[in-house]
């Protein structure tokens, strides 16, 4: 197989594999305006968490006369603020009702909402449920009593707060919703503890859902997986949210965390300890839902028992993720590409922190890996041009043993050997370049810093396609001049297919992210200017 009908092979994978359903992507959803709430100062002193490692086997409850059934109380509503987000939460059910994000906007524009990861709507009505079943058994909306006074508060740095919601069952069977906040982090924990009261063996479990809608404002696109995710001591799953339709999915053993994501967001539940015996994910409607259920349990009379949970709700940002512990920074998974992308990632990242432009720092990134190629690239290169110069005896073999292939292929590789040329030499080269090439555009196809990162002029946001289609044009005319410079070997119908390259790849990346097309476009001027000089030297 002669050198050209390699690249030729390689190029129409490389094709298929950026083409697959990139034709056409969804638009992004409509921003939704939400209401602002307003938040009070800080008190000088902030209540402290309790231990998440108490043990519940002997812990004694004294009566209670507070019982949610049986009181007629309002439901409040209680919002907790710090400088990552804004969460409220309601006494009905003591679930989270709305949560924002205060560094990520829905829309380029400085007055635009929040993105948020939790929003009341005819969908979905809160998420963090907790329910019981048998013995413990209790209404999801029950209102829960809380003592805080305040309907607001905003956490700053290292600040945290303890907040406790209370329902007591007529027969004195309790369970309390503890939250823990803390002023300069995205996570917050969650303890679920029940307590028997009554005078009666209880037997039952307790489950907590997360919940996230999935309508048609998000269901992602061909190259964004939106759906439940889920991590075990073996792997990372993802379930489909059309394979749950009918048939829920369970996991049972070595669950680190659970949670469901969209290309830049995630929000996750991570049990501590043995907290949960299974995750149920399933779909119902327009919402997924993922119950961790808790072992059957028996309380006598005066015993508690105790959940605790890691929550985060947050972008899908590596260093952030890493930060908040319990593996999730597995969340964001380059595939086979990992060990390449995450360098990459944080070589881009110092590049921006110096300059504070991504689309400067995915042209520095884009220089630095061709220099560090350019002694193959050249390599390549120049074994195409010995190539190109033994064309006429390479065809007179070809015409003089037209008919006996066996002894055609003989005499070819005897004028390889005679000529020291190796018929491999051009395409190995590009064979280790095409796992650094897949990486970067693994790192720059889901990578929320280039969320809403401007370059210049009218590329205002580096994840999205080019909204003048310049660039991928400009991509497309480097391309066919680079064609033209690349020493040939081809018959002119293998040259003909070939010329085709160029307006194919065009097509596709219409609809890349504006970053990765900068990224191919500064590769492919570097290579004119690299051939540039093989040519002028030879």
């Amino acid at each position: 197989m002669e050198n050209k009908n390699t690249l030729i092979a390689l190029m129409l994978m490389m094709a298929i594999w950026f083409g697959y359903s990139l034709f056409f992507q969804s638009p992004p959803p409509p921003p939704q305006i939400p209401q602002q709430e307003s938040v009070s100062a800080v008190p000088d002193s902030v209540p402290l968490p309790v231990s998440s490692t108490r043990d519940a086997s002997s812990q004694q409850v004294g009566t209670d006369t507070f019982s949610g059934l049986n009181q007629n109380v309002p439901v409040r509503e209680i919002t907790i603020e710090n400088d990552l987000y804004q969460a409220v939460f309601s006494t009905s059910g003591a679930r989270l009702i709305s949560f924002k994000l205060k560094n990520y906007r829905q829309t380029l524009d400085a007055e635009a909402p929040f993105i948020s990861l939790v929003e009341p709507s005819t969908f979905r009505e809160g998420t963090l449920n907790t329910s019981g079943v048998d013995g413990i058994g209790f209404p999801v909306n029950a209102v829960y009593h809380v003592d805080f006074s305040q309907d607001s508060l905003y956490l700053k740095d290292a600040e945290e707060l303890r907040l406790v919601f209370t329902f007591v069952r007529q027969d004195g069977v309790r369970v309390d919703k503890t939250y823990i906040f803390h002023g300069n982090r995205y996570e917050f924990d969650l303890s679920l503890a029940v307590s028997n009261g009554s005078s009666q063996l209880v037997r039952g479990s307790l489950s907590l859902s997360l919940i996230n809608p999935l309508d048609e404002t998000n269901k992602g696109d061909s190259l964004t997986f939106v759906g439940p995710v889920t991590l075990t001591t073996d792997e990372l799953l993802t379930d489909k949210p059309q394979d749950i339709e009918t048939e829920q999915r369970q996991y049972s053993k070595n669950v680190i965390w659970s949670g469901f994501e969209d290309k830049y967001f995630i929000s996750a539940v991570v049990p501590l300890d043995d907290t949960s015996e299974k995750v149920r994910i399933e779909k119902s409607g327009q919402n997924i839902y993922s119950h961790f259920d808790s072992r059957f349990i028996s309380l006598e009379a005066g015993q508690s028992f105790f959940l605790n949970y890691i929550l985060y709700l947050g972008p899908r940002d590596l260093d952030v993720l890493k930060q908040a512990g319990h593996e999730l920074f597995r969340a964001i998974d380059f595939g086979y590409f990992s060990l390449i992308a995450k360098p990459l990632l944080h070589v881009l990242k110092f590049f921006y922190s110096f300059i504070g432009n991504y689309g400067i720092a995915i042209i520095i990134l884009t220089i630095i890996i061709k220099l560090l190629f350019w002694p193959l690239t050249h390599k390549s290169y120049a074994s195409m041009k010995n190539m190109q110069k033994l064309q006429p005896q390479m065809q007179q073999i070809r015409e003089k043993f037209k008919n006996n292939r066996e002894k055609q292929n003989l005499e070819m590789m005897q004028l390889y050997k005679t000529h020291r040329v190796n018929p491999m030499g051009g395409c190995l080269p590009m064979l280790v370049q095409i796992p650094v090439f897949f990486a970067l555009y693994k790192v720059l196809l889901g990578a929320i810093e280039l969320r809403q990162a401007p370059f210049a002029f009218w590329i205002t946001d580096l994840s999205l396609k080019d909204p003048y289609y310049v660039t991928p044009l400009i991509m497309g005319a480097t391309m066919f001049i680079q064609q033209k410079l690349t020493p040939s070997t081809m018959d002119p119908i293998q040259a003909k297919m070939f010329m085709l390259m160029p307006i194919v790849f065009t097509f596709l990346f219409l609809n890349f992210p504006s970053g990765l097309v900068l990224y191919w476009l500064v590769n492919n001027l570097l290579t004119i200017i690299q051939q540039y000089f093989i040519h002028k030297k030879a």
